[in-house]
This record gives C-alpha cells, structure tokens and sequence, in this order.
C-alpha cells in the first residue's frame, strides 16, 4: 500500500514507552496522527467519550483483533478491525454508525506502518460510512505486545424492516452462503509458512453493511437470521446455528465454493476450508419462498456472483449438520475442536 497522506513530522520514528505515558509524546501522536486523521466534530471534543442521538433499535458491537501478521494480501489489521465491526453489526440487521478505536502498541513499532494502519482504518470506515469518534491508546514494553493489537467498539442503529433472530427459523428454510470459503484464513496461513501460488490469495475482509441493508430493504422480516463465519468458519456457525435454534441443518458439498488456489492450499496444508476464518462472507437462513429471488439480487452484488444456496433447515436429526458429500454419501459436520488456526483477526 502507498502511503496516500504524508505520515506527519514527529520526534521519534518508532513507537517507545513514552508514547504511552499520557504526556507530551502521546500527545503529540494524537494530535498529529490520530485526531488529524479521523477529525469530526464528535472526536474533535477530546473527551474521554462521546455524546450523540440516535433513533430507534440501537445495536452494539466489540472485538479485539491480534492477527499475525499484521500486513497480508488484501488488508491489514487496520480495516480487519472496522470491517469486523461493522459486519457484526450487520449481522444484527444494523447499520454501524459510530465506532470506538483503540491500540495497544508494542514498543519498537515503525511509525511508518502504525500510519499506513491508520491510513487502511480510515479508507475502511469511508467505505462503512462509519465515523470513528473515541478512543484508547497504550503502549507495552518491547516484546509484550506483537506489534500492534487493536479493539473496535461499534454503535448501529437498526433497520425497520429487520427481525434478525435466531428464534425466527424453522424447517425448511434456505441457507444462503454469499460467497467461497476460506481465503482469508489461507491468506495468513500462507504469510505464516512463506508459501508461494502461482495466484495470488488475498484475504476477503470487506464491510458487509450496504448489501445486507439492501437484501433488508427488499426482503425484511423473512431474512431469519444472518452470521459471519469468522473464527471456526462455515461448520462452526453451522454447528450453533443447529444447536441455538434446536433443528437440523442439511448442506451440499457441491453448492459450496471454494476457489481452485485456497481448495489446493488448503489440501497441502491439511486444513478444511469448511473449518477455516472468512472475513468478507456472511450466512443467511432465510424462507424459502424467498430464497431464489434474494439469490438473485445477492448475485449482483460485486462480491456476491458465486453465492448459493448450500442447505436448508430440517426437523430431523436436532442439533446436528449433515454434508451430502460430491460422491452421494452423507456425513456428520462436526463443530471445530480446538483451534485450527490462532491468530486470525
């Protein structure tokens, strides 16, 4: 990533102790760097938090983001952050309008790359349309930190029309799937092994709010619930999808995609992709007399041409998922145990 806007003039060219003490070093970091770059009129008040209205159903959101590596192909740690945000909110039907941002610093950090971090958290919340208007920095001793971690709180207000709610599903709904597996996982796993494709893998982290309040603008209280496979991927929200609603869940190996690079990767790898994090997909159980059209319109989406429908709800074998595999056999889908890949997002 070129850095678009200068990284401003300041004593130091790495993150130190001082930058974290609440004097003179931090705020000229501050000052310099992070209200300069996020100005607003809420940040702006410097306040040690913030006032605003919003109408209606609010929803909240928070997590905390400690990939390795903090650079990968197609994002970084910094729009990992909002993106991840954001998307939790989406997935409860809201539009994110306010986050909360922030770091703890490693001692030693390059100023270069906490501003090209910055740059890629700005860039993302232009995108989200998300204003980032408090904050916390810290900084800890060289080698207790790894670099950078980062914490995102968001505020959404949420969409009339939605009713996203686990309760809500029933037999015979469709499962919608809006994309293929895995990329973000293999993208840093790959980094992590020095591993070389023929194509470059990039990881799919991307906000997710416009084309979920657009599928709520057009089907509404028939988009039964919606989730993010991140951490544990497709079988893990799969898995609590069964357990939380009591059902049955069928799904065919056939109607998943996987790109032909990250299904290679993954099998030189011995990872699963139905097990491994996404960043930039999201899971719809949605009624079936619906399911076909909201296909549609998902496939017009930029992100959304290789979208199916994978599965539906059923009332037999409670709390379980069951795979027709592409040979016509069936198996049981099971929840991730342990942790596949750490360090994810």
């Amino acid at each position: 990533m070129n850095l678009s806007c200068p990284i401003p003039k300041l004593d130091f060219d790495t993150i130190n102790l001082g930058h974290g003490s609440g004097g003179t070093l931090t705020s000229q970091l501050l000052d310099k760097g992070v209200f300069k770059l996020f100005e607003n009129d809420l940040l702006n008040k410097k306040h040690d938090g913030a006032i605003f209205n919003l109408n209606g159903k609010v929803a909240m959101s928070t997590d905390s983001y400690v990939v390795s590596p903090i650079f990968f192909e197609g994002g970084n740690i910094g729009d990992l952050a909002v993106n991840g945000t954001v998307n939790d909110l989406a997935m409860c039907g809201a539009k994110a309008k306010y986050l909360s941002l922030a770091f703890v610093l490693e001692e030693g950090l390059q100023m270069t790359e906490f501003w090209e971090i910055l740059l890629s958290i700005k860039a993302a919340s232009e995108i989200a349309d998300v204003l980032i208007i408090t904050g916390d920095t810290k900084v800890v001793e060289r080698g207790k930190g790894d670099k950078i971690f980062i914490n995102t709180t968001g505020i959404g207000e949420v969409h009339a029309k939605a009713n996203i709610d686990i309760i809500n599903i029933k037999a015979g709904d469709k499962i919608i799937l809006s994309g293929p597996l895995a990329a973000h996982g293999i993208t840093i796993m790959s980094h992590r092994q020095g591993l070389q494709f023929e194509t470059t893998i990039k990881s799919d982290t991307r906000a997710l709010n416009n084309i979920i309040l657009q599928l709520l603008d057009e089907f509404g209280e028939d988009v039964h619930l919606l989730r993010d496979p991140t951490r544990g991927g497709l079988a893990t929200v799969l898995n609590e999808i069964a357990q939380d609603a009591k059902v049955g869940i069928n799904i065919a190996q056939k109607n998943i995609t996987v790109e032909d690079e990250v299904a290679g990767a993954c099998e030189m790898l011995g990872l699963d992709p139905l097990y491994v994090a996404n960043e930039g997909l999201f899971v719809a159980v949605v009624d079936a007399n619906i399911a076909d059209k909201l296909l549609q319109q998902l496939k017009q989406w930029e992100h959304g041409t290789m979208a199916n429908i994978i599965g539906e709800v059923s009332a037999e074998h409670v709390k379980q998922v069951l795979m027709k595999s592409n040979i016509g056999g069936r198996r049981v889908v099971n929840m991730l145990a342990g942790e596949q890949l750490p360090r994810i997002c």
